[in-house]
């Protein structure tokens, strides 16, 4: 049986654009036949892998298609190894983790792969022992030498989220944490920001006032995220030559930093202009080894009122005890944070989450 953690998460952001559109406007969706603003789950996950608040508590891998150029070529030219050897070695390490891109008029275009892909610390290892190698014996590396992936890892985010490698499926990674698109638990409408920018040695005649007139969209709203994390399969990912204790450790790491991150982090987009930066109002958390659900039902109908985080509070609770009604209680423990009315404190849910 595996031990699910679930995060049901209200946060308000004031007037913002925290993830847009090929338009540049919010990103939205329909919901309940009302439109919501929404934060996509993939800007979320970069926001939150790229703090100090998830690094600082966990090891991390690196997401990229450069691999070979901005890592392995480099290093093996430090290492002494010839320029055309190096770029012959780099590529073959760079095509284990995807296919290289090719260009007739680019010798080294081949050091960027076509897809990204995440790398493991483990990895980076492996890399570093066999441009050791090819530096000592100045010979290309053989098919054993390139059998550098490692389906375990004590990277974080890479447990967490995943990888997929079309090449290698031995080596791919299975996701342990869900998340959900964010969404605002009322109905909004994008807003137009009509905007200048005045020239400071430009104030006389006809080229006194605006140098530049510029319009954008934004938009406030109440999110409701909710995120699912499988406990068992992160420390099965975490794993390495039966360590369960090392995973053990690694994994109440992971939690910690993500749960922290989710609740505190915000994307980045427009963070200048908007300042949007905001800390949760509350957090339902969950545990158990009952089959997860969200409760984003409790926003199907839009939240209307005065008091839109008690209403939302209150749908949610409501939801979630009318659910467990009907099929039983779908959670064995859990931690609220409610800043409407203070308990449970942050390092209380800190505490109950990272004690898997």
């Amino acid at each position: 049986m595996s031990t699910f953690i679930q995060l049901h998460i209200l946060t308000s952001y004031p007037p913002s654009n925290l993830n847009r559109d090929d338009m540049g406007s919010p990103k939205s969706a329909i919901i309940g036949g009302t439109n919501r603003i929404r934060i996509s789950s993939q800007s979320l996950k970069r926001a939150w892998r790229a703090s100090d608040v998830f690094a600082s508590s966990s090891s991390m891998g690196i997401r990229t298609k450069e691999l070979g150029k901005n890592i392995v070529y480099p290093k093996l030219l430090q290492a002494g190894v010839d320029e055309k050897l190096a770029l012959k070695v780099a590529m073959s390490i760079s095509g284990v983790f995807g296919k290289n891109k090719t260009d007739k008029k680019d010798a080294k275009a081949g050091l960027v792969n076509e897809q990204i892909a995440f790398v493991s610390p483990e990895e980076i290892s492996a890399i570093d022992e066999l441009i050791a190698k090819v530096a000592s014996t100045n010979e290309e590396p053989s098919s054993k030498d390139l059998q550098i992936l490692r389906a375990k890892t004590t990277a974080a985010d890479l447990a967490m989220f995943g990888r997929m490698l079309a090449s290698s499926a031995d080596n791919n990674v299975e996701a342990s944490v869900q998340v959900a698109h964010a969404f605002t638990v009322h109905s909004v409408k994008a807003e137009d920001d009509f905007f200048t920018a005045v020239d400071d040695l430009s104030n006389e005649g006809d080229d006194a006032g605006a140098s530049h007139l510029g319009q954008r969209e934004f938009a406030a709203g109440l999110y409701y995220l909710y995120i699912c994390i499988n406990t068992t399969l992160l420390k099965e990912n975490l794993t390495i030559d039966g360590n369960t204790q090392q995973a053990e450790e690694y994994a109440k790491r992971a939690l910690r930093g993500l749960t922290e991150a989710a609740i505190s982090v915000a994307p980045t987009g427009m963070q200048n202009s908007f300042a949007s930066r905001a800390r949760a109002s509350y957090v339902l958390a969950e545990k158990g080894e009952q089959q997860p659900r969200s409760l984003s039902v409790a926003f199907l109908k839009a939240i209307k009122g005065d008091d839109i985080l008690k209403s939302a509070i209150d749908s949610l609770e409501t939801t979630r005890k009318n659910m467990n009604e009907v099929y039983g209680e779908l959670s064995s423990s859990n931690c609220i944070l409610n800043t409407l009315e203070p308990k449970d404190t942050i390092n209380d849910l800190l505490t109950f989450v990272e004690g898997v």
